[in-house]
């Protein structure tokens, strides 16, 4: 399954690179991170790093197969 994620914000490089799996691009006064999500576990292991590093998820969508 393929998720397009968006965070409030411009995020930094270091902090993309907390999230290796997952593309990222900038749109404005938002990052926009997309890619593959395995499993259940693995989306709910994504929302928690995105808690832990104190960012905001603005949306989040199942892209179409």
């Amino acid at each position: 399954m393929r998720y397009e994620i968006r965070v409030e914000g411009q995020m930094s490089e270091t902090l993309s690179a907390a999230f290796p799996e997952l593309d990222s691009s900038l749109a404005p006064r938002q990052t926009v991170l997309s890619g593959e999500v395995t499993d259940e576990a693995h989306l709910y292991g994504l929302l928690a790093r995105f808690q832990s590093l104190g960012l905001h998820v603005v949306e989040m969508r199942r892209l179409p197969a």
